[in-house]
């Protein structure tokens, strides 16, 4: 069974019936019936052509895994499912990282280490590291362009003018969205918040944006080229296939939770454990008091 991290597993499944089957589910598919053991999964991905049975999303749900429906080995991200129990410590300091905003500046900084080790933004403003960075990228699209031989004036892409893109900037857009997807299944899965960004913000997919630039000069933008810069009938189609398969040489999967913890200075970065059966309450001064217990007779003290 694949791993997004030694901890943390996952399976993808497509093309497939997938039904309950006592306490755990079962998957129908080319006249084999296999059985899935729920209860010791994290994460599953289900992926075009699979049909599912109310009863095995509950049962799902019930043994503590998230379903996430994505296109193809996760290039797309759908939508996401998962049972109440779910502890959501990880979004919680997510939370706090990103609404305190000297503690938000410091994760920004390790961001941009992250991605570019030999940077030192220990003493730059947030403007100078921007402008390091757009010079940097600059530079990596113009080493792509001579390496595949791709013509390459400028990124450029309007959503509403597809068409009257270039093929390489339509390419990186494809790329780019194979690479949102994977990020955003892994983050969701680890319990985080896809919308609450550090670098980007105001959109419900901020965080994403903020982890797949971690990974896009080392896979969907040499994707996107290698494909403009050979033969190619479909190009939507061949950057996919190509994307993926720089993303797998990446270990982008496997990277993402070290990454995020190093960028959070955080030990690991812990599964999606279930939370206390009666949950907790809060508190002033952060402290956290014991959930389903009735306080009234303290409060009358």
């Amino acid at each position: 069974m694949p791993k997004l991290r030694d901890s943390l597993s996952f399976l993808y499944i497509e093309h497939a019936v997938i039904e309950q089957d006592g306490l755990s589910i079962v998957v129908l598919r080319k006249g084999e019936r296999v059985p899935v053991p729920i209860a010791a999964m994290t994460v599953l991905m289900l992926g075009p052509g699979v049909r599912i049975t109310h009863a095995a999303v509950k049962t799902i749900c019930d043994n503590g895994c998230t379903v996430i429906w994505c296109g193809e080995f996760g290039s797309r991200f759908y939508a996401v499912g998962m049972g109440e129990t779910r502890s959501a410590a990880n979004l919680l300091m997510q939370a706090k990282l990103c609404m305190d905003e000297e503690r938000h500046m410091e994760v920004v900084r390790r961001m941009y280490v992250r991605r570019f080790p030999d940077m030192d933004c220990s003493g730059l403003a947030l403007r100078q590291i921007r402008g390091l960075e757009g010079i940097r990228v600059r530079e990596a699209y113009r080493q792509f362009a001579g390496q595949y031989g791709v013509p390459w004036k400028k990124r450029s892409y309007k959503q509403e003018d597809w068409d009257e893109a270039d093929p390489i900037n339509r390419a990186l857009s494809v790329a780019n969205s194979v690479l949102y997807g994977i990020c955003q299944a892994a983050i969701v899965s680890l319990g985080f918040s896809p919308g609450l960004g550090f670098i980007h913000t105001g959109k419900m997919l901020s965080f994403v944006y903020d982890i797949a630039d971690l990974y896009k000069l080392e896979t969907s933008v040499p994707a996107a080229f290698s494909v403009i810069g050979g033969s190619y009938a479909d190009l939507e189609r061949e950057v996919r296939t190509a994307c993926r398969r720089w993303i797998r040489i990446a270990r982008v999967l496997k990277r993402i939770p070290e990454d995020i913890a190093w960028i959070f200075e955080q030990p690991s970065m812990d599964d999606q454990e279930n939370a206390s059966e009666a949950g907790s309450l809060w508190d002033r001064g952060g402290e956290q008091l014991r959930g389903g217990h009735n306080y009234a007779e303290e409060a009358d003290e």
